[in-house]
């Protein structure tokens, strides 16, 4: 009922925003004799906020087309280099560029599409040959092509990193942090020869019982039945998903807002002065920024629920009991991979500690190949797109990726170094 219900809504809004529309329009048109009065400026911009406020936001191209390095502009390719079916693997690579080190960066499936990760894609693809997962929409998967599970998940990283490897590193942000894990563990024991040569994991959950959040409490407050009969819902008709069970794109964007409402307010109320005042620079900054925000997918109900009750209330990974596809998932196995952790000192979604638990549980990685970077003032997003990711998180990336290249280039006796038995600090 709730998905039906809000598509009920929707269209019960459309003359609503037809209306605006037509406000706006007619506020800026040349035929109107009071356009450059005050009246009409008021027009346009209360017009363009009900809209904003009202509408559906569609996914957005990643749009890069190019790329600045060391003052040369470089064109930029991108390409669906291998289809699954809830999945695209997205290459972004300069035109021309060979010998880079190959990055897979697993984008987080959770409300937001891949594409907010743009900034993340431009800063990697200067230096390196970028692969993306790009997740599709439940709602567009027809349920002939079955459900998705976190094993599901597990299994498409395994299956994406042996598809580049052996040369390819693996960066994942947020929410894949946990899949990403159990992945290269799982290869590690099996030896495979396509295993990374290092990990970077971005403001995860691997282990949420440390320093937990208000989204992690509510996790914890409510049973996994309570999450099954009051978010969970079926695709309506009008969509090639037809009757899958999800957790819908709308109801987790509502989720966002509710975490900061004021901010929110604030920004909406703002974009409305600028746009009053004319101030074209900061109008348009709200507008790119949101309309990415607000652009949200829904989630295959099974890959949700599992995600709730094994990472962030049973805690499977941290607890060591964390099983895909009925192997138990050993994160001592991973010997020769470097790993990684960035965290942001005000994230209030995966709080800093619960990125860094990955180094407590990889007890077999050798001090030297670990590093943990803590980006002062910091919040979620600032630590894969904005100026403290260009400026800060980047570099140190980009360092840590050909220190592990020029250590996997070596022999491995060159490099045997005695395992770690406690964390340096």
């Amino acid at each position: 009922m709730l998905y039906a219900f809000h598509e009920m809504q929707k269209s019960l809004g459309a003359p609503m925003r037809f209306a605006a529309q037509m406000g706006m329009n007619w506020a800026q048109s040349s035929g109107n004799p009071w356009k450059d009065m005050p009246a009409s400026d008021w027009l346009a911009a209360s017009s363009e906020l009900t809209m904003r406020l009202s509408q559906e936001y569609p996914k957005l191209p990643f749009g890069i087309h190019s790329v600045v390095v060391d003052e040369r502009t470089h064109a930029v390719e991108e390409k669906v280099v291998e289809e699954k079916a809830f999945c695209q693997l997205r290459r972004f690579s300069k035109v021309g560029a060979k010998g880079e080190s190959r990055i897979l960066l697993v984008a987080p499936l959770s409300g937001h599409h891949s594409t907010l990760l743009r900034d993340t894609v431009r800063s990697l693809v200067q230096h390196h040959e970028v692969f993306v997962t790009d997740w599709r929409d439940a709602r567009i998967v027809p349920l002939a092509e079955g459900l998705f599970h976190l094993d599901d998940y597990v299994r498409y990283v395994i299956e994406f990193l042996q598809s580049l490897g052996p040369d390819v590193h693996v960066i994942s942000v947020c929410q894949p942090t946990v899949p990403v894990m159990c992945a290269v563990s799982l290869m590690a024991a099996h030896n495979d020869p396509m295993r990374p040569k290092s990990m970077v994991m971005m403001g995860g959950p691997i282990d949420t019982r440390v320093n937990p959040s208000k989204v992690n409490d509510y996790a914890t407050k409510h049973g996994i039945e309570w999450f099954e009969q009051h978010v969970i819902s079926r695709v309506p008709a009008k969509y090639p998903g037809f009757g899958r069970r999800v957790y819908p794109g709308f109801l987790q964007h509502y989720g966002f807002v509710a975490m900061n409402p004021n901010h929110h307010a604030k920004s909406h109320w703002d974009f409305f002065r600028d746009l009053i005042k004319g101030d074209g620079a900061d109008a348009e900054t709200h507008r790119k920024f949101y309309d990415e925000y607000n652009a949200v997918l829904d989630l295959d109900a099974a890959y949700y629920l599992e995600t709730v009750q094994r990472v962030f209330q049973e805690f499977q990974l941290p607890r060591g009991v964390m099983e895909i596809s009925g192997e138990r998932v050993d994160p001592k196995a991973i010997r020769d991979i470097g790993l990684m952790t960035v965290e942001g000192e005000l994230d209030d979604i995966s709080c800093p500690g619960q990125t860094d638990a990955a180094h407590g549980l990889c007890l077999n990685i050798p001090n030297a190949r670990r590093k943990h970077l803590l980006v002062q003032g910091c919040g979620h997003y600032g630590i894969f797109s904005g100026s403290r990711w260009r400026n800060v998180v980047y570099p140190a990336i980009r360092e840590f990726i050909a220190t592990e290249r020029a250590i996997s280039e070596k022999s491995p006796a060159a490099v045997s170094v005695k395992p770690n038995v406690k964390r340096k600090k």
